[in-house]
């Protein structure tokens, strides 16, 4: 019985494993060795505690983005040797000027695809710096390290790799530039939330989770920070209530402030659960958009009729795909039907009775991909008219 055959450990993995047995020798070779190399001996280097190494390498890369989040968040072992890379990395002292680093990457993400092919070695890492997520300030003598972190806001103390960052970036003074691409919010006071948002590029932030059980007025103190985030691309707003000491005209005030920031966001998508000062400001809200929504979720809200008219007439919503209304209590509203070819409707419990499901039935057209009516209470042959309409 033939017996599997090993596969061959490739040229490429023997040549470094024979440098790094000398850590004197690999280092002082590091600047002449091809750039496909680095990032097989980086990872070896680490595993292996070699630190003269790592830093010598970190000097010597070639790559304008460095990965090194999954290090730390998966490889508990080594958490010392990752402190001493960082360290290196955000060390007080002006990095060389032949420094090709631009982006430092502290997310779970890229690793494996990094160690990869030499294909997707320098397209991945080339691109990541090469097409920023905002716009590079002016080229100087010397640039600025962009960290891109995904940050997670919530109760208790900060946890040690953000303590250390906004030390680092304070000290650093426009040398170090904390970046973020999804930023979640939970429970946190607001000074506290500001005070670490005055440090990050906000213009760098794609995707916002704001989950806190905020009043009205805790959001206006936040708006200004949401209208710098100029790229944002994805916005959720939940459990956000008013206070019943809060003015007819301070909660007008409030809700303008809020709003008026959607005129400095481009590309916005909305997800709101749970904002009881909806109702009666969805004009507002579809109006201060600069572009059509392709995505509307607002789900566990109260809405009026007025709401209904504006949100199938109003011309943002003209290039509509998918409207999630789960959990919006429907019964006496009579809304017109949408002038848009829906692909995915999500009308789940929201209280629609045989007696007003043709109207919203309306809506439910042949172009739909996916149509959620769970938790109505409507008889058997309104459910097979569902069928037949959406069939």
């Amino acid at each position: 019985e033939d017996k599997p055959v090993d596969k061959p450990t490739s040229l490429l993995k023997l040549a470094g494993q024979s440098l790094l047995r000398d850590e004197a020798l690999a280092t002082a070779a590091l600047e002449e060795l091809p750039r496909e190399l680095f990032p097989p001996l980086f990872t070896t280097a680490f595993f292996g505690r070699l630190s003269e190494t790592l830093k010598a390498k970190v000097r010597a890369s070639s790559f304008p983005c460095l990965p090194l989040g999954v290090l730390m968040k998966e490889q508990q072992p080594h958490q010392k040797t990752f402190w001493a890379v960082l360290d290196r990395l955000l060390a007080q002292e002006l990095p060389p000027r032949r420094w090709k680093l631009q982006v430092l990457d502290l997310r779970s993400i890229l690793w494996t695809v990094w160690c990869g092919t030499r294909a997707s070695v320098c397209s991945l890492l080339d691109a990541e710096a090469a097409q920023p997520m905002r716009k590079k300030q002016k080229m100087e003598p010397l640039a600025p390290v962009e960290v891109l972190i995904d940050l997670a806001l919530g109760e208790g103390t900060q946890d040690q790799l953000l303590t250390y960052l906004i030390e680092k970036v304070k000290q650093r003074k426009g040398l170090l530039q904390l970046c973020c691409r999804k930023l979640e919010i939970f429970a946190m006071p607001i000074h506290n939330i500001k005070m670490i948002l005055n440090l990050v590029q906000l213009d760098s932030i794609k995707d916002l989770e704001v989950n806190c059980t905020w009043k009205l007025s805790t959001l206006g103190k936040f708006s200004p920070h949401l209208g710098q985030m100029s790229n944002l691309q994805r916005l959720l707003l939940s459990h956000v209530h008013m206070s019943s000491s809060m003015s007819l005209e301070e909660e007008e005030q409030n809700v303008a402030q809020f709003t008026s920031q959607f005129l400095k966001l481009h590309h916005l998508q909305l997800y709101l659960d749970s904002v009881t000062f909806f109702k009666g400001h969805l004009h507002q809200v579809l109006t201060f958009l600069k572009s059509p929504l392709e995505t509307l979720s607002v789900s566990n809200c109260l809405l009026s009729e007025p709401d209904f008219t504006c949100l199938s007439q109003c011309p943002n919503i003209s290039q509509l795909k998918d409207l999630c209304l789960r959990g919006v209590y429907l019964t006496n509203i009579s809304p017109e039907p949408f002038q848009v070819l829906l692909e995915d409707l999500d009308l789940d419990e929201c209280g629609i009775m045989d007696s007003s499901s043709s109207s919203f039935l309306s809506w439910a057209c042949s172009q739909l991909m996916t149509f959620s009516f769970w938790g109505n209470p409507i008889s058997m042959a309104i459910l097979e008219n569902v069928l037949d309409t959406t069939i």
